[in-house]
């Protein structure tokens, strides 16, 4: 039985990546790496197969019981590191004196052009240490709206950000997630590619803000703001500064770019459509009440 060890475990896409790969029924030990084990317990105690494990990218010393007997890992970057030799570059080698040697790992669409992006740097790491590999490049996440976004919604009624009319394709977490576990299950018939996972919409921050507004009943408006400034706002409310920093790159790039491509991966994959952002602001609307 093949042992897959998913970081983030109990982040947005590596909780819902365990519900999936539990639901496929597949004949793996799905390892559950985190910071805290017993909080981890709690939040799947309605999985009792699952193993759980430590592990903190920030806390090398947890690497080596994480990855033992681990055949294939499931990495994410988590949102404040964006040091990739200083805490990447460690787990690889340990997952290569461990002979863990496949790796499925989240990247972002457009990682492959963007050499500034953190995404980037860690893609060519995984290929630099000779794993094989499946990178999942998804668009903007929809929860980003529900998570990361939230804070100026609920408290502003605002989107603040230093976006302009930049176009992001929108994707649901639930799509991803799903998409994900697939490739972990069928890694062999897939490995060493990369897939872009999109929905199929392409809107800007103006756009959102008006779909928020008539789908959940709350009035958001949209406030572009120059880089420095946004990283002044974020600094004061207490973000750390490299997740400011990979924030920036991340919503203001797009703005010199083409508008993102539209992939039907996940509907071939899963032969379903993916999420539209309407139904998702209406299932998640809760979250936007002041």
């Amino acid at each position: 039985m093949q042992r897959i060890l998913v970081t983030g475990a109990t982040g947005n896409v590596g909780y819902d990546v365990i519900r999936f790969l539990s639901r496929l029924q597949a004949p793996v030990q799905i390892v559950a790496g985190v910071r805290n084990v017993e909080k981890a317990r709690q939040v799947f105690k309605d999985l009792p197969a699952l193993e759980f494990v430590q592990f903190d990218f920030e806390q090398p010393a947890t690497f080596t019981e994480a990855l033992n007997n681990i055949d294939r890992v499931f990495l994410l970057r988590p949102p404040q590191i964006a040091k990739i030799k200083k805490y990447f570059d460690p787990l690889f080698v340990q997952m290569q004196k461990q002979q863990v040697k496949q790796v499925v790992f989240l990247s972002v669409q457009g990682a492959e052009k963007s050499k500034i992006i953190p995404h980037h740097k860690i893609e060519q790491s995984i290929k630099a240490f000779g794993f094989d590999y499946i990178f999942l490049r998804p668009g903007y996440f929809m929860q980003n709206l529900t998570t990361t976004l939230l804070a100026d919604i609920r408290e502003k009624q605002q989107i603040v950000l230093p976006a302009g009319k930049a176009k992001f394709n929108w994707i649901d977490v639930e799509n991803i997630s799903e998409a994900a576990a697939i490739l972990l299950h069928e890694f062999e018939h897939y490995k060493n590619r990369a897939f872009e996972l999109t929905g199929y919409e392409n809107e800007d921050f103006y756009a959102v803000s008006q779909i928020i507004t008539e789908n959940a009943h709350v009035p958001v408006t949209f406030k572009n703001v120059h880089p420095l400034r946004f990283y002044f706002i974020k600094r004061r409310m207490g973000m750390p500064r490299g997740k400011i920093l990979v924030m920036i790159m991340l919503h203001f790039l797009p703005r010199f770019q083409p508008e993102p491509h539209i992939s039907d991966f996940y509907e071939q994959l899963t032969h379903k459509a993916p999420t539209k952002l309407k139904t998702f602001v209406v299932r998640e609307r809760v979250h936007f009440t002041p």
